[in-house]
């Protein structure tokens, strides 16, 4: 996008469905599951290196609705890869034709000088965040989608994520959120079923990668499996797009994924726990004598673009033994880090500003207490202005572990989560460099 050529993307594909013990099993998603299992002594060690060995059948990335799938699908829906793309499994046949009928593609796209910026317009990036919501993607993809924006010079922020798709509803029913897996949705129809469906809601007859409008791509698309992807008017989850959360906690926005989410803990006052970095977290987390319960908040600081740094897949804390030998398998978890796709849970992530750069979550101490309100969009420390402001003006920017480098470089021009964590210097496109005679 940078470069502003043509452009086709053609994803790896999806593993086939892992099996064990008769059994449908989701990678990344069936090991949190079942590491938690192992965690409140419910499951043997031997049966989970079975299962984990049972996962991955096939060449492929992960066969859940994660990152990977989510980008996949992404990349059908911005209109830069060809119908299909979201799909079909690594082994499939149909990927090597599709890869094929790419490689055409691309030649001609070449010839009639049709680059990327043509395609990604602000009119296809909404179809790519309503899309986003109707699928229950990865929240990953926020992150992801507004970077490439700020390289081609489209304006995106990630209250477009909310005001475009936090009335419509997942019709899609894969693991982390759901039932299926990538190789059902595939057979299902794929995604050009989910973009008919929604159609009411896209922009249409823009143009896309394939030479075809977006309609024209989904035109011949149908539904072979109900029960994997719903319809508007029998949807899997209601509501279910990515929601962004702001308050004293997170004035620039916080993210959460209501279709992966408890219901019941979507509006929760609780007690924070706090954690000042994953080493912290992984010291403390299995210590009986831990002062935490399920009505308390987990908060993970110092995890974000600049903290960590590289914003770590670290948000979806695993939950104290102690509490999942209660049967409790979620608690309220916030923190300025990202998580897998493929996990689950009432997870509040990329707070921004974070914690390393300043933010308010940097001085949330043990005991405050803390309101999550996803409907309401709100995400509140109960602390007053005026000692908010005190904390916030004691604190001092940690030191970085390293003072030269591209450590350094990154740290100091990294964006933060809502602005798609790029680098301050990439972001604008800077078209394809001209060729020298290099003597």
């Amino acid at each position: 996008s940078s470069a502003n050529l043509p452009t086709i993307g053609v994803s790896g594909g999806p593993m086939l469905n892992g099996k064990w013990r008769g059994q449908d099993l989701g990678s990344g998603t069936g090991l949190w599951q079942m590491s938690e299992q192992v965690r409140a002594g419910t499951l043997k060690l031997t049966d989970f290196f079975e299962a984990e060995s049972c996962m991955h059948r096939s060449h492929g990335h992960c066969m859940t609705m994660g990152t990977a799938s989510t980008m996949a699908c992404m990349v059908e829906a911005l209109g830069i890869g060809l119908p299909g793309n979201a799909a079909y499994p690594a082994v499939d046949g149909r990927r090597n034709v599709l890869a094929r009928n790419a490689g055409r593609r691309i030649v001609q796209m070449v010839h009639d000088d049709q680059t990327i910026g043509q395609v990604l317009t602000r009119e296809a990036f909404e179809n790519a965040i309503k899309t986003l919501a109707a699928i229950g993607g990865s929240t990953n993809a926020v992150i992801h989608l507004i970077a490439i924006a700020g390289r081609l010079g489209v304006k995106l922020s990630i209250d477009d994520f909310d005001r475009l798709a936090s009335e419509l509803p997942c019709l899609v029913n894969l693991q982390p959120s759901g039932q299926y897996l990538m190789e059902d949705f595939c057979y299902a129809g794929g995604l050009a079923v989910v973009m008919k469906e929604i159609a009411q809601h896209l922009h249409c007859d823009i143009v896309t990668a394939s030479g075809q409008t977006v309609r024209e791509n989904f035109a011949a698309a149908v539904n072979y499996n109900p029960q994997v992807i719903k319809t508007l008017a029998d949807p899997f989850k209601d509501k279910a797009g990515i929601a962004i959360l702001r308050g004293n906690l997170a004035p620039r926005g916080a993210v959460n994924k209501p279709s992966a989410a408890t219901p019941a803990l979507m509006q929760h006052t609780g007690r924070a726990v706090v954690f000042k970095d994953s080493d912290d977290f992984h010291a403390r987390i299995d210590d009986e004598t831990l002062d935490i319960d399920e009505h308390c908040i987990m908060v993970l600081k110092n995890c974000g673009p600049k903290g960590y740094p590289g914003m770590a897949e670290v948000g979806n804390m695993p939950l104290p033994p102690k509490v999942l030998r209660k049967g409790i398998t979620d608690m309220v978890r916030i923190s300025d880090a990202r998580m897998s796709g493929t996990a689950y849970g009432t997870v509040v992530l990329h707070t921004a500003p974070e914690a390393a750069d300043g933010g308010p979550l940097a001085v949330v101490q043990d005991g405050d207490l803390i309101t999550l309100g996803v409907a309401a969009r709100s995400l509140h420390l109960h602390v007053d202005a005026a000692e908010l402001a005190r904390r916030l003006a004691a604190w001092q920017r940690p030191a970085p572990a390293m003072a030269s480098g591209y450590w350094k470089l990154y740290i100091d021009h990294v964006l933060q989560a809502d602005q798609g964590a790029d680098l301050d210097f990439l972001v604008g496109q800077r078209g394809a460099a001209v060729p020298k005679d290099n003597h």
